[in-house]
């Protein structure tokens, strides 16, 4: 499995509307004053969106390793893959192809067949999202958007905050931010229901206001599929780190999750999934089937 199905959702309560102003808590370290929370959640949430343009202009190698574990946390099973990614806001246009599986590189022949169906595929979409007409594009970004800011409120409904301290990261000054969920909070929709079953922290770079790491636990069960299709337990950890790339871009560097599941209703499994992200690089598509790339220099 590719981490938790809710990691996006972890991300935006720790970068989004868990910094909406509202029920906030505030504990001043006694090394340092810490910044005046209501400016600094404000500068958290301007900073959302300044880094989406610069995000389609990279590609990167994302490392998959899946471990299966018995009852005494040995594994018993390992999956490791490697792909490389060239992403896109575009509907199906994102491209993930296969180079390593379990450390033997996909031969070539199998790499051009991935090639192949991509280009198929992107030709398709290509011509889907023309036949929507011109404004379709502009469509998608205000449901999206719109979808962001109803995440926003569920997180506000949720979640109690507290500022607990500056740490050091990678050389770096941050503020360490705790959420907890409110005792009262009732959420009604999808996502406030879900994040209502972590609590967990976050750590926001303090010049760039970003998120730099975010680590937290499920503490009640996480059904998907009404139990039928997986049901987490209690106990799931999920760890989220991102670096600053070319001193211009926050972009991930280690998704960590482990914690035991059962799938399908069979017997339940214990799963330790890692995708570790590098090799950014400048990414340009010139044609359907033509990718042009220059190293990241970070």
């Amino acid at each position: 499995m590719r981490l938790a199905p809710c990691l996006p959702l972890l991300l935006a309560a720790a970068s989004a509307g868990a910094f909406a102003e509202g029920a906030l808590a505030q504990e001043t370290p006694a090394s340092a004053p810490l910044p005046e929370i209501r400016p600094f959640l404000k500068e958290v949430r301007r900073h959302l969106r300044s880094d989406e343009a610069l995000l389609s202009q990279y590609t990167f190698t994302e490392k998959l390793t899946e471990h299966r574990l018995d009852g005494k946390g040995q594994i018993t099973k390992t999956k490791a893959e490697v792909y490389e990614v060239y992403p896109s806001f575009e509907p199906g246009q994102t491209y993930r192809k296969l180079v390593v599986r379990d450390g033997v590189p996909i031969p070539a022949a199998e790499q051009a067949e991935q090639d192949r169906k991509q280009t198929i595929a992107a030709d398709k979409q290509v011509r889907k999202l023309a036949s929507e007409g011109p404004n379709a594009r502009q469509k998608r970004e205000l449901e999206r958007r719109r979808q962001e800011e109803a995440v926003t409120a569920q997180v506000f409904e949720v979640y109690n905050i507290t500022i607990v301290d500056r740490e050091m990261l990678d050389g770096r000054s941050t503020i360490l931010m705790r959420f907890d969920p409110r005792p009262d909070a009732n959420p009604t929709g999808k996502a406030g229901k879900i994040l209502k079953k972590f609590r967990g922290r976050a750590w926001i770079d303090e010049a760039d206001h970003q998120v730099a790491r975010i680590e937290c636990e499920l503490i009640d069960t996480l059904s998907f599929g009404f139990g039928i299709v997986a049901r987490l337990k209690p106990g799931a950890r999920v760890y989220f780190e991102r670096h600053k790339i070319n001193d211009e871009i926050w972009l991930p560097a280690l998704a960590h999750w482990r914690g035991s599941a059962r799938f399908f209703l069979v017997k339940g499994v214990s799963i330790d999934a890692k995708s570790e992200y590098s090799d950014y690089r400048k990414f340009s598509v010139e044609s359907s089937d033509s990718y042009s790339t220059q190293k990241s220099t970070d």
